[in-house]
């Protein structure tokens, strides 16, 4: 389970493996943990570079605070799966940003099973 220090950040990095390149891409972007798994709405859905590039190569590395995990992505398909993503999400940034109603409604949600063992501080 992901300690709730960390889910309560506004932020984590996930470094994805460019599908063109092989190189590292970088984003930072919106959270919500439910477990060892974080969820994340990508507002572009499939157009997303960082989508595709998961899409093609789905192990990632996400970092949240300090925190370094290794962690698989996959597209949410499932129903259940679907609402929670949108719901924990929605939760935690609709009461510090007006009008996410689209975003929470449309965007693609996708999960990243975050892999415990293998965490680790990030450098600074």
């Amino acid at each position: 389970m992901l300690d709730p220090k960390l889910a309560a950040q506004d932020y984590c990095y996930v470094t994805t493996t460019g599908r063109v390149t092989g190189k590292p891409h970088t984003i930072e972007i919106w959270f919500a943990a439910h477990g060892d798994t974080i969820y994340i709405l990508a507002g572009n859905r499939e157009r997303s570079d960082w989508v595709r590039n998961a899409m093609k190569r789905p192990r990632v590395r996400v970092r949240i605070g300090r925190r370094v995990f290794a962690g698989d992505t996959r597209v949410v398909r499932a129903a259940r799966d679907d609402a929670r993503a949108r719901r924990l999400l929605l939760a935690k940034y609709s009461p510090t940003n007006d009008d996410l109603d689209d975003w929470g409604r449309t965007a693609l949600p996708v999960a990243i099973a975050l892999t415990p063992r293998t965490t680790k501080d990030a450098p600074g």
